[in-house]
């Protein structure tokens, strides 16, 4: 239990990292975001860009930040060793950090990259062919990608950018890794939580992925 708590922080420790990386060169194809990633390129010192104070200011407030998402990541992994099948738990503790990577992301760039969702999505197929049911997987990424389809079309008239692409593929990948009833109830309860979060901003527009994470994490436990 220990181990994966430490696992668990170290993994959410770097996540703001991640997110700031893809924030550097977002939007990129795959390819290149996987380049990026790997092969980082020189940025302008922030001792220089910025005085003193301010650059301690902020990288109080990145360090706060990793130290906050590691302390998430670790609760969460512990708590999905208790609730899920130990047959599964490694591919669920993926699972899980591949949404909070999106959340953080997104909420930076306002992208869900492809290099993410589409080997997310992959592995939700992959997870089901051994813990779960193959044709459910399928058929839950299938409502997860058509129903914010239809949904946005009901709808775009008033609010064209109501669901973007990588809404649409996160939603998929949700459904192949949950199936399709809980693909329905994340779009509902991710609705919820961003229309809270408009309300108490006081904002018409932001970043869909946190919702959609954070409520397709709380699904999962529901759920399994």
């Amino acid at each position: 239990m220990v181990s994966y708590a430490v696992y668990g922080f170290v993994l959410g420790f770097i996540i703001p990292y991640i997110a700031r990386r893809f924030a550097k060169f977002s939007p990129a194809s795959p390819a290149e975001s996987i380049w990026r990633l790997l092969v980082p390129v020189k940025q302008v010192n922030w001792k220089k860009k910025f005085n003193a104070v301010t650059y301690k200011r902020l990288y109080a407030g990145y360090v706060w930040r990793s130290f906050m998402c590691g302390l998430l990541t670790a609760c969460l992994f512990v708590a999905a060793v208790v609730c899920f099948d130990p047959r599964g738990t490694v591919a669920m503790l993926s699972f899980f950090w591949a949404l909070m990577l999106l959340a953080e992301v997104d909420y930076r760039t306002y992208l869900l990259p492809d290099v993410i969702t589409v080997p997310l999505l992959i592995g939700g197929f992959v997870a089901a062919s051994f813990y779960g049911s193959p044709a459910e997987s399928a058929l839950g990424a299938t409502v997860g990608y058509l129903l914010p389809v239809i949904a946005g079309l009901l709808i775009v008239w008033r609010h064209p950018d109501a669901f973007g692409g990588g809404d649409v593929k996160l939603l998929a990948a949700i459904g192949a890794w949950l199936g399709v009833l809980p693909v329905i109830c994340t779009i509902l309860l991710a609705s919820v939580f961003f229309a809270l979060f408009a309300l108490f901003a006081k904002r018409r527009a932001g970043a869909f992925g946190p919702a959609i994470s954070f409520a397709a994490i709380i699904v999962a436990f529901y759920f399994f």
